[in-house]
This record gives C-alpha cells, sequence and structure tokens, in this order.
C-alpha cells in the first residue's frame, strides 16, 4: 500500500474522525494505528512494534532498519540513551512556557496587563488588529511566533471576550503566511536553500536564489490573500462557519472556550494571582524570552555556518529548538526574579511550577501522537505518491501553478509539515519547469509555497497548527475545525488566481484578480455575517 492512493487513508480518517468525534487524542492514535497495520499487512504484534519503535524515535536518537520490540531497545541501548534533541527541545521549551505562564499569572502580571491594555484598546476590533501586528512582526520562525503572539494577546482578548478559537485563528493565519514570504528568517533561508540547489541543478543563472525568493513573494497568493482575509474578519466582524458559534457564545456568556471539552493547553486557572502586580510582571519575561530567543538564534547559527557567516547563512544554520529552549530558560529566571520580590500569594512558586507544567500536557500528548502519526505516513509515502501525480500529469503549462497548489495542500495536510512538502515538491516543480516551460519555474514554486501553507493551516496533525491552539488557550480540535472554513475561501480565490496567472504569465494580473475576488468575497460575507454578529 505504500505510496498509493491508500496511503491517504490515515491522515484523512485522523480528520474525519477529529470533526465528528472531537476527540483530537483518539482520532490521532486510531490514525496511526490503522497506517501502521497498512504497512505490516495487518499484522497487529508487527504493527504494535512499529508504533514502539516510533514513540522511542521521538525520544531517543537511534537508527534501526528492522523495528522489532527488541531491536529498538537493543539500539537505544547502544546509542547510550542519546536524546533526539528536537523533539526533546519542543517538549522542553513547552514546559518553560508554561512555567512562565504560571509566574506571570501568579505575579499579577496578565490581570495589569489586561487592565493596562482595556484603557488604551477600548474595541474588540482594536484587540484583534493588535493581535494581527504582533503576528506580522514576529517573523524570526513560526513556531516562536504562534507560543509568543498567542501569550502575549491573550490577557487583552479575554477582557475583550474574543474567544480562544478566534485568537488562535488570527495567530496562526499570520505565523506561517508572514514566515513564507519574509526571507530573514527560519523558513526563508530553509527555502532559498532548497532554490539554489535548484537553480544549479538546472544551470539558471538569470536570478540569485535571493533575488528569486523576492520576486516569488507576490506569487505566493495564498500567503498575501490569507493576511488580507484576516485583516478584513477582524475589521469587519466577518465571523462565519463554526467561528460563528464561538465568538457569539464568548460575547454572551463569557466562556472563551467550549467548555464539555475540558481542559486547555495553558490553562492555569489553579492559580491565585497577586493584587499588587504590575505590567512589568507580564512585558518584562516576554521580552527576555525574545531577546534571548533571536540571540542565540544568531549565535547557533553563527556556529553552524562554514565559512563566512551572512544573515542568511545565519538563519540557514541556526538550531531553532535550541535557541527557542535557551530562550525560554532566560524568560522563566527573569519572570522567577520578579515573583521572589512579590509579597506571598495564595500560591507558592513550586505549586505555581507544577501547575505550569500540568498545562502544557494536553499541547505535549497531542504532539506526540501526531508525530507518530507523520512517521507512520512517511512509511506509506504520503507525500511521494502525491508528488508522483504531479509527474505523470500531462498538462498544459498554464494549468500547471494551480495543479501544484493543489498537490502541495493535500501533501501539507496530509503529512502534517510544510517544510517536508517544500524539500519534496519544489525540486519537482523546477524539473516539471525546465523540461516544460522554464519561463513557469517561480509561479511553480511559488504555488508550491502557497500549497504548502494552506495544507497547513488545515491539518490537524501541523506543528504549527498545534502549537497556535497552545498559545492561544484553545482546544486544537475547535481552531482545526474553526479555521477551516476562512482557509478554504482563502485557498478558492487562490485557485481562480493561478489560474489566471498561468494564462497570462502577468503576476499583476493574478494579482488584481486575487484582491479584486477578496473585495468580492468580503462584500458578500459582510452583508451575510458582518451587521448580524
Amino acid at each position: 500500500m505504500e505510496s498509493s492512493i491508500f496511503s491517504l487513508v490515515p491522515p484523512i480518517l485522523a480528520l474525519v474522525m477529529v470533526i465528528v468525534t472531537r476527540r483530537v487524542l483518539v482520532s490521532l492514535g486510531t490514525g496511526a494505528i490503522i497506517g501502521a497495520l497498512m504497512l505490516h499487512n495487518f499484522n497487529p504484534l508487527s504493527a504494535a512494534a512499529n508504533i514502539y519503535g516510533i514513540v522511542m524515535g521521538i525520544i531517543f536518537d537511534y537508527e534501526v532498519e528492522t523495528v522489532t520490540f527488541q531491536t529498538v531497545t537493543w539500539a537505544i541501548i547502544d546509542e547510550g540513551f542519546a536524546i533526539n534533541t528536537w523533539e526533546f527541545f519542543i517538549i522542553l521549551f513547552l514546559l518553560l512556557l508554561g512555567m512562565m505562564a504560571a509566574l506571570i499569572t501568579r505575579s499579577g502580571g496578565s490581570c495589569a496587563f489586561g487592565e493596562w491594555a482595556m484603557k488604551r484598546v477600548k474595541t474588540r476590533v482594536g484587540a484583534q488588529i493588535l493581535t494581527v501586528v504582533l503576528g506580522l512582526i514576529i517573523f524570526i520562525d513560526d513556531y516562536f511566533n504562534s507560543l509568543t503572539v498567542g501569550n502575549v494577546s491573550r490577557p487583552l482578548t479575554d477582557r475583550h471576550r474574543i474567544s480562544r478559537a478566534k485568537l488562535a485563528y488570527l495567530v496562526d493565519s499570520t505565523a506561517a503566511p508572514m514566515c513564507v514570504i519574509a526571507p530573514i528568517s527560519s523558513w526563508g533561508a530553509y527555502i532559498i536553500a532548497i532554490i539554489a540547489g535548484i537553480f544549479a541543478t538546472h544551470s539558471v543563472t538569470q536570478y540569485e536564489a535571493l533575488q528569486a525568493f523576492m520576486l516569488m513573494v507576490p506569487m505566493n497568493i495564498y500567503a498575501l490573500v490569507a493576511i488580507g482575509l484576516v485583516v478584513a474578519v477582524v475589521w469587519f466582524n466577518l465571523d462565519f462557519g463554526p467561528m460563528k458559534a464561538h465568538e457569539q457564545r464568548a460575547m454572551k456568556t463569557g466562556e472563551l472556550f467550549n467548555p464539555g471539552l475540558g481542559a486547555i493547553p495553558g490553562s492555569q486557572e489553579e492559580i491565585q494571582a497577586s493584587k499588587k502586580g504590575k505590567v512589568g510582571d507580564l512585558v518584562w519575561p516576554i521580552v527576555a524570552l525574545i531577546v534571548g530567543t533571536v540571540f542565540f538564534m544568531i549565535t547557533t547559527g553563527i556556529q553552524g555556518t562554514e565559512g563566512e557567516a551572512t544573515l542568511l547563512t545565519i538563519f540557514e544554520n541556526t538550531d531553532v529548538a535550541a535557541a527557542l529552549v535557551y530562550g525560554g530558560i532566560f524568560g522563566l529566571v527573569i519572570a522567577l526574579m520578579l515573583n521572589v520580590r512579590k509579597p506571598k500569594s495564595g500560591t507558592g512558586l513550586g505549586t505555581s511550577l507544577l501547575v505550569g507544567m500540568k498545562s502544557m500536557l494536553p499541547a505535549i500528548y497531542i504532539l506526540f501522537f501526531a508525530w507518530t502519526l507523520i512517521s507512520i505516513i512517511g512509511d506509506l509515502g504520503t507525500g511521494t505518491y502525491l508528488a508522483s501525480l504531479v509527474e505523470k500529469a500531462n498538462l498544459h503549462s498554464m494549468f500547471l501553478p494551480v495543479i501544484l497548489f493543489v498537490i502541495a495542500g493535500f501533501a501539507a495536510f496530509s503529512t502534517g509539515t510544510s517544510w517536508g512538502t517544500f524539500g519534496l515538491l519544489l525540486p519537482i516543480a523546477g524539473e516539471m519547469a525546465a523540461v516544460i516551460d522554464i519561463t513557469m519555474m517561480l509561479p511553480m514554486m511559488a504555488a508550491v509555497l502557497a500549497g504548502s501553507i494552506f495544507g497547513d493551516h488545515c491539518s490537524p496533525i501541523s506543528d504549527t497548527t498545534i502549537l497556535s491552539s497552545t498559545g492561544a488557550g484553545s482546544h486544537h480540535i475547535d481552531h482545526v475545525v474553526t479555521q477551516l472554513p476562512y482557509a478554504l475561501v482563502a485557498a478558492g480565490i487562490t485557485m481562480i488566481s493561478y489560474l489566471v496567472l498561468g494564462m497570462t504569465t502577468s503576476v499583476l494580473l493574478s494579482l488584481a484578480v486575487a484582491f479584486g475576488l477578496l473585495f468580492a468575497t468580503v462584500v458578500v460575507l459582510k452583508k451575510m455575517y458582518g451587521e448580524k454578529t
């Protein structure tokens, strides 16, 4: 069943179950089990051994060809229990962030910031615009963006009774779309490195890789439309689909998330806040987190660069996960110092730290299940199968941008990774353009980038989707279901625009069509929903 249409079954099954059952872990777990059974001809023992190997592989750094309970266990022992640093650092950062947020709550910083902001940002629109602006300017990395913007904005949006699902949408729909068009970001550096390799392979000398990336920015239509749609949704109060119910409940009852789904990531209701909190109790730990993370991204990037270090090579070789942990430790230390200076509150420091770590466990559980499903999907060859559809398609070049957009969307949705989709489909797009029509190379690669972001926004197993819901304090299922209609609207506009781009090769005309359609869509949505909510 590898690299066939059946490889789509596990991710699609997981999404359908998430929507129907509203139980994320059960849905992701079922998808992983079905995928493992498919890999091993429905042999339950072999499938269980495979899942065991994947889970251990998430924790420990080892390599083994034949996956059985014995081979995996001995491989781990032989490797000396070496930790798999990427996943370990992401989990550690979530725990650090939970502890830091708990200390900010204990110090009264969240309450003080909320009261301060309420005096200056007096409308729901203003609170949401501030969130969008923060999402647009913190574009260094999507993980960092999602968690930081959500935590900073939450006290203000809570005061204005903006649902956590709406906050998660604002965070997620500005994080990846902004990172993918910013050259000075972890995303930009990664994409530019891939483009450079494609150009070298096909002897393209017309553009430098950075120049090509900048030329592709206006061709990344989904990212631009998604950002434009977010601004319109905020400004005109365009709540439709499941989002409407969340916003109405938040405004009428003050319930910011669905109480029927249990605990949410980042929840620290058990902590008693100090009544002598100051705005600085929230601001300074967040500033320390940002400064520390950026500093260590640059430091690790310089250490990882061979030869002359430039801004692009630094971001290409930076260790994002390690930088997040170091920045998180810096922010936690500052939060601890501010708490030590406070009069004793009803909740002790140790208890607050434990509550903070506990608040991040739901997000960590979801990540573990998502990583397991992603690994199984990789073994099934889902991405390879989707990529083969592009290579087999004997289509006119005018249809290639929209076809690549759709295939990249399915690939990112199915595999839960934008970066994996970039690495898989960008070289294929370059190869196809070199053979069919070299002038379509940049539009075709831009369509891959755009489709990857679209699929990422729809996927319940995407890291960015999970961390956006975590940073906003939303139930993951609520975020997936409420964001989906907005992503589909932006994708529909993008597909039409890519058809125009393919037919005319005019970037300006395709952009004009995109924003013309966006304007028309906003007018229709405003007439249907804007005046009623």
